[in-house]
């Protein structure tokens, strides 16, 4: 018996619509097919009437009413006439020949063929019969009905209507049989799905959806929710990291910026030095505010808001407004920076942030870079599947292989004591900038240096 839980399931009424679309479909052939059929058998009868008939008729017609009747009594004690229906009778009817006894009383003889069936009773068996009759007059002397007993046809037409109908009742059987089974199975790998997805809200946060190795559409789904679960457990581990940062980030310049405060509430009144505690103060307070400007700008990133104010714009004269930005800073720190851009490069995307983003480069780039060292961006078209390569190359520290995925993530530093000034979130905002535009970000080796590229689509 059949389980309520597998006939309220999308999958077994889905087979169950195929079915029945199936059933019906093959009812309509097989009705076609037994018309055809008894239409087919019908006319062999017909054919064989027909012949008997005018073979009857000729015989009357050369030799005259006896030989008629001869003829017919030789027909009925052949074997292979056994199944015909002979009747010859006077123009009032009376019997001259035949096995049938009496004429049809709802067969009215016209001065044209006719084809009749009625229910016979001949004068063998004394049984009932039905029978295609053709009826006609010979000569307007005499009326000769000469037919067929339809027995073989309709229980050939029975067997055949028999066979189909059982054919029709194995196959919806069938059907709902396989479609059973495809139903459980299907409710099977579900099943994994649901369990895996209640332990992972239990808190099991590590389990992933199990694959059948075949790479069907469920294994393709479960591929496609198992990415995103690591996605989901990266943006924990990331909201995790994140935190952890934020309090170790801003828990030293809000800890410097009370105890610079109470100073200068337990200092003689002092202008100046009220001016200079109130300075600092402001100082500490646009770090802070600084800090969450970047966090602020990333989450903006990384959401599909943007999208909203993307348009066409001038790459080339974006990186060359950005290089002059930053070239009084690295002529304080005596560093070559060069621009190498190819005119009329057009960029659909946000343009706010992309200049966020390469001013971000441009100032680690700066940061990082010793004195006397050189600094390079470029922008120049690129082969296929890449349409504009943006680079920004230093000759500074560089980052090593191990650490490059690291430094985009949020707060990450290479210095762990964090010691240098930064937040560590320039490299995060440029990953997500570059993700919000479907382009690749790419860190490489300069020899010394690093080599930051992103590649537009």
């Amino acid at each position: 018996m059949i389980r309520r839980k597998l006939l309220k399931t999308f999958s077994f009424r889905l087979a169950l619509g195929y079915v029945g679309l199936f059933a019906v479909s093959t009812t309509v052939v097989f009705a076609i097919i037994w018309w055809a059929a008894a239409q087919f058998m019908m006319r062999q009868t017909d054919d064989l009437i027909e012949s008997e008939v005018w073979t009857l008729a000729e015989q009357y017609d050369d030799r005259g009413l006896a030989a008629l009747s001869l003829q017919i009594a030789s027909r009925q004690r052949n074997e292979a006439s056994r199944s015909n229906i002979y009747l010859l009778v006077d123009r009032d009817f009376h019997y001259l020949a035949g096995n049938m006894r009496n004429w049809p009383a709802a067969v009215v003889p016209q001065d044209f063929p006719e084809w009749h069936t009625i229910t016979v009773t001949t004068t063998s068996d004394l049984k009932k019969l039905t029978a295609r009759v053709r009826v006609i007059t010979l000569a307007g002397q005499v009326h000769l009905l000469v037919g067929r007993e339809l027995s073989d046809v309709l229980r050939a037409r029975s067997v055949m209507a028999q066979g189909m109908a059982a054919g029709i009742v194995i196959m919806i059987g069938m059907g709902l049989i396989f479609g059973g089974i495809l139903t459980r199975r299907l409710l099977g790998r579900l099943e994994r799905v649901n369990q895996t997805s209640r332990e992972i809200m239990g808190g099991a946060l590590d389990r992933r959806i199990p694959t059948s190795g075949r790479g069907d559409e469920f294994d393709a789904l479960a591929k496609n929710l198992n990415d995103m679960l690591d996605r989901i457990g990266e943006l924990v581990a990331t909201v995790r990291q994140v935190s952890d940062n934020i309090a170790h980030d801003l828990r030293s310049p809000l800890t410097r910026l009370r105890s610079r405060l109470e100073l200068a509430l337990l200092e003689a009144p002092d202008p100046a030095s009220q001016r200079q505690a109130m300075e600092e103060a402001i100082a500490q307070a646009e770090s802070i505010i600084a800090t969450f400007n970047a966090l602020l700008t990333i989450a903006r990133a990384e959401s599909s808001a943007p999208r909203s104010a993307f348009e066409t714009f001038n790459l080339t004269e974006l990186v060359q407004d950005a290089a002059e930005l930053y070239e009084p800073l690295a002529e304080d720190k005596r560093i070559c920076l060069s621009v190498n851009a190819a005119q009329g490069l057009a960029v659909t995307g946000n343009k706010r942030l992309l200049a966020q983003a390469v001013a971000n480069l441009l100032d680690n780039a700066v940061k990082y870079t010793p004195e006397g060292g050189a600094i390079q961006i470029s922008a120049k078209p690129a082969t296929p599947p890449a349409g504009i390569l943006l680079t920004v190359a230093d000759s500074g520290p560089g980052i090593p292989p191990e650490e490059r995925e690291n430094v985009l993530k949020r707060f990450y530093r290479l210095d762990q004591s964090r010691g240098t000034p930064g937040s560590g979130l320039g490299l995060s905002l440029v990953a997500a900038v570059a993700r919000l535009h479907n382009a690749k970000l790419t860190l490489a080796d300069n020899a010394p240096g690093l080599v930051v590229q992103i590649a537009f689509p």
